[in-house]
C-alpha cells in the first residue's frame, strides 16, 4: 500500500482582506492552487474556494483544520482570530 504524506511543508499566519488573496507558494503555473486552514478561535469564517465560491463556515471550532482549498479569507463576516494558511 503507497503511503501518501498528508502534512504542510509551509505555513503562514492569514491576515483576513475583503480584497486580497492569500499568496499561492504554487507560483510555477501561475495559478493560486490555494491553501487549507487552521483556525484558532471559535467563530464564523468567510473564504473564497479556489473554484470562485464564497462561503461563510458558521461557528468553526477553535483548533479546526478546514480541508477546502481556500484562496482569500473575507475580513467582513469573518469573526475567528489566529487564522494559519497551511501548504
Amino acid at each position: 500500500m503507497a503511503y501518501q504524506k498528508l502534512q504542510a511543508y509551509r505555513a503562514a499566519a492569514v491576515t483576513p482582506s475583503d480584497t486580497a488573496d492569500i499568496p499561492s507558494v504554487s507560483t510555477a503555473t501561475g495559478k493560486n492552487f490555494g491553501c487549507v486552514l487552521y483556525v484558532g478561535s471559535t467563530g464564523n469564517l468567510k473564504v473564497e474556494t479556489v473554484g470562485g465560491d464564497e462561503v461563510t463556515l458558521v461557528n468553526v471550532n477553535s483548533g479546526t483544520f478546514v480541508p477546502v482549498q481556500v484562496k482569500k479569507v473575507f475580513a467582513t463576516g469573518t469573526t475567528v482570530t489566529n487564522v494559519i494558511a497551511l501548504w
